[in-house]
């Protein structure tokens, strides 16, 4: 096909592939060459609204026009239609009339509305097309940083106020110039790519979707710190992501980008994908690089941290996706750039990810700043189901659970730290009127008993006596006493355990005993 010819997208990602786009893409590409089209398929990303996928984009003069959720009778009728060469001026987009016809793509509301900053690439490309990449600002920021002296690159870093958007938020260009001012022979990027919390896929849509944004920012951090080698965590039921990944580093290989050589420059940088071992303890960043080395994913006392003494006891710089991901713009951009997004010092953009029962659920890009109520109700349309939202949880299987009179709390790290909850990793599960939030805070536990690494007391068996102690309330046993015991558990976990394996699961328990003590039998005014 010319390569002139209109181009046809359809995605190539997990949602969107298990919402029948494979289908979709065989039947386009059947018409297109039964009709001999003037069409050229691309297996672009999915844009997030997966509510609308699976989604079908063309091309035109006034910029890509979409189709959503399309089934494979609509694409015949779509296709046939030629409707790519009747859009000559924008009024023209008034007189279509064909099946779940959406409009402009970039129009959508849904995602108007957001700031595409880290995912401005994703939906747009061709995940593994080095071309496609480089034509929207691909691999700017690693030529402006092979220019700069490590600590310039650093520097830049932390001017930008970027935090870890693993859970922890901590400073991106702390741990890095930490990792910089240690001695040693050789030193290692670690790419945290285990995405084990519940309603989060953030990381799995932008490796699926834009690969070379983490692969240029996993090199950007070698050159910061003198590492030589990286390594890519990759969460074990992510299989997609793993044949995306490989190809992109084996074409970045070729294309001189990745190697003994980095453009020329001389630098080096090698970079691997292992599969994760299908334990969530193993997001923890010790739990990994035990993992990592081949050993039993349990945690590391601290010190030593990572950053002195991480993998292979070298030092080490351990980042989730999204933290890695950023730095490419912050580089190519300026760090002023960066910081002109959030507030506080919550700086830049956060992909939130909608779950759970929402009726418009898909992935949402904003500053710090806006409030819960703007997710889940501007983007989000409320529930499914149709009734009222009760409680949310934010920040995965750890994090809090918000009555409605917390919602207006800014999507800023500090404000959330004020109500005893946390922003994680941007997941964000809504349940409607019909949860039962004594069973959800049995969950919290169930989870941490199974979930937990065993290495220390407080996680270990608090867990276990935390389901025992819960399942006694909701069975009415000495409610009160059980309730006061219950709350001192969660106080021990908190205090005593070695991670935030143990520390922050007592969170979504004690949120659910103080904002819905209803559900376990127990009168506010005693808590």
């Amino acid at each position: 096909m010319s390569t002139s010819a209109t181009k046809v997208f359809v995605p190539r990602d997990t949602t969107a592939c298990s919402l029948g786009a494979d289908d979709i893409a065989k039947k386009a590409k059947q018409i297109i060459d039964s009709e001999q089209l003037e069409l050229n398929l691309v297996r672009n990303g999915s844009r997030g609204l997966y509510w609308l996928e699976p989604m079908l984009e063309i091309e035109t003069s006034l910029g890509r026009i979409a189709f959503g959720p399309v089934d494979e009778e609509s694409v015949d009728t779509i296709l046939r239609s030629h409707c790519w060469e009747l859009l000559t001026e924008f009024d023209s987009i008034l007189n279509i009339e064909l099946p779940h016809f959406l409009g402009l793509t970039e129009e959508i509301s849904y995602l108007k509305n957001q700031q595409r900053i880290c995912f401005s690439r994703v939906g747009i490309i061709e995940a593994t097309s080095i071309e496609d990449y480089n034509a929207h600002g691909g691999f700017v920021g690693l030529t402006v940083a092979l220019e700069m002296q490590a600590s310039a690159i650093v520097k830049s870093v932390v001017d930008s106020g970027l935090r870890g958007r693993g859970g922890a938020a901590f400073p991106t260009g702390i741990k890095w110039q930490t990792v910089l001012d240690a001695e040693a022979e050789e030193k290692f990027i670690v790419c945290n790519a285990d995405e084990g919390d519940s309603g989060t896929f953030s990381d799995r849509m932008l490796m699926e979707s834009d690969p070379y944004s983490l692969i240029e920012g996993m090199i950007i951090a070698g050159l910061a710190v003198g590492a030589r080698r990286g390594y890519i965590y990759l969460r074990e039921e992510y299989p997609l992501a793993l044949k995306i990944l490989n190809e992109a580093i084996e074409l970045a290989g070729d294309a001189g980008v990745l190697g003994e050589n980095i453009l020329s420059s001389g630098k080096v940088f090698i970079l691997e994908v292992r599969l994760a071992a299908g334990a969530y303890i193993c997001g923890e960043e010790t739990s990994l690089l035990e993992s990592l080395e081949g050993k039993r994913g349990e945690i590391r006392p601290k010190p030593p941290l990572p950053a002195i003494k991480g993998l292979f006891g070298k030092p080490t710089v351990i980042n989730n996706v999204i933290s890695l991901a950023s730095v490419p713009g912050i580089l190519a951009n300026g760090a002023d750039a960066y910081q002109a997004y959030g507030v506080g010092r919550s700086r830049g953009t956060l992909p939130f990810q909608l779950a759970g029962n929402i009726k418009y659920a898909g992935l949402v890009e904003l500053a710090f700043g806006a409030s819960l109520n703007t997710l889940l109700h501007d983007f989000g349309g409320g529930t499914r189901t149709g009734g009222p939202i009760r409680a949310v949880q934010v920040g995965g299987p750890l994090g809090a659970y918000l009555p409605e009179n917390q919602w207006h709390t800014p999507l800023d790290y500090e404000e959330f730290m004020k109500i005893d909850a946390m922003l994680g990793h941007g997941g964000i599960v809504v349940f409607d009127s019909s949860v039962n939030m004594s069973e959800q805070a049995r969950f919290s536990m169930e989870f941490c008993s199974i979930e937990s690494c065993g290495k220390c007391t407080p996680c270990r068996i608090g867990s276990v006596r935390g389901v025992e102690v819960i399942d006694k309330i909701r069975s009415g046993i000495d409610v009160e006493e059980n309730t006061v015991l219950l709350q001192d558990l969660c106080a021990t976990m908190v205090d005593g355990s070695l991670c935030a394996m143990g520390g922050l699961t007592p969170y979504p328990v004690r949120s659910a005993l103080q904002h819905f003590p209803e559900d376990f039998h127990v009168k506010a005014d005693s808590l």
